[in-house]
């Protein structure tokens, strides 16, 4: 008997917000989204750890020439921290190294929070995916090594306490790119003199993109194809908080042919570009010379089948 023939994989141009559950890679949970879809390109945003929950904007079709526009993207992640006990990763995956009384109380808790406040020097850590001469970190760390590092100024914007119960607390965390929460967590337990690691993390937030808007794995999968297909946001929800420019036709046709038009406006600025009929066209920059210099444009756009 002849298997059944595989259905062609459909072009779909438009990005799902994926709430990620706990111990499912990045890469996996794109790929089960993927066969949902049956979408024949598909990419995501940046990983989050498996460990880690929440949100992960997925691309599908020509949605993936954008989504390194997320990577720059300030973060908002709540984080529940266990505090008196340091482990060899900073969070609870790793092996404990150090035990120690905790005596801090709800007040020294908020204030070791605020302090870490503003720009700050981070030491990216050891089981980390950064990579010395092609290596990731943590394949040293796994054998035992430690190499030289150079701390990085990260910022965090604001901090909020959330809950707090005697070793362990909840807070809310909004930061730059290349924020590491574990470190954070341990250097608040160093702060606060008793240790800690990170229990638990949920990114709630990339950019202007909101968990709020984001569905699981489960109820994906409880869809029919077109009620799926409804929940794709268009390509420009990856370039929210980006200035536009309306085209007229000739604009819009000039700049179809990768040529820059006439516009004003300050060199280095990068502009949401919409045709005459005020259809996403992609994202150009303002060139020294007055010119409006498109760098990525979309070929087409698709909202299912």
């Amino acid at each position: 008997m002849n298997a059944p023939r595989r259905l062609p994989r459909r072009k779909l141009d438009g990005v799902l917000l994926l709430d990620k559950s706990i111990g499912v890679s990045s890469n996996h949970a794109l790929q089960v989204v993927r066969r949902l879809f049956n979408a024949d390109k598909a990419g995501h945003t940046g990983t989050l750890d498996p460990l880690a929950t929440g949100l992960l904007p997925l691309c599908f079709g020509e949605a993936t020439k954008f989504s390194s526009a997320l990577l720059d993207a300030d973060k908002r992640y709540v984080a529940t921290v266990k505090l008196g006990i340091t482990t060899e990763t900073a969070d609870a995956e790793g092996a404990v190294i150090n035990r120690r009384p905790v005596t801090a109380d709800i007040n020294d808790v908020s204030q070791a929070i605020a302090f870490f406040q503003g720009e700050i020097e981070q030491m990216p850590p050891m089981y980390s995916a950064l990579k010395r001469d092609g290596k990731p970190l943590y394949a040293y760390a796994r054998e035992g090594i430690v190499v030289e590092r150079s701390s990085r100024k990260i910022k965090i914007y604001q901090t909020k306490l959330l809950e707090w119960q005697g070793d362990t607390f909840v807070f809310e965390v909004l930061c730059s790119k290349g924020t590491y929460i574990r470190t954070l967590a341990a250097d608040i337990g160093e702060r606060l003199g008793c240790g800690a690691h990170l229990l638990a993390l949920r990114r709630i937030g990339i950019g202007y993109l909101d968990i709020a808007r984001a569905y699981t794995l489960d109820s994906l999968e409880m869809l029919d194809n077109s009620s799926r297909d409804a929940l794709l946001l268009p390509i420009e929800v990856l370039l929210n908080g980006h200035d536009s420019a309306m085209l007229s036709l000739a604009e819009a046709m000039k700049m179809k042919q990768g040529q820059a038009i006439k516009w004003a406006g300050t060199e280095g600025l990068k502009l949401k570009v919409y045709d005459e009929k005020q259809k996403f066209m992609g994202i150009a920059q303002m060139m020294p010379d007055g010119l409006l210099q498109p760098i990525r444009l979309v070929s087409g756009l698709q909202f299912g089948e």
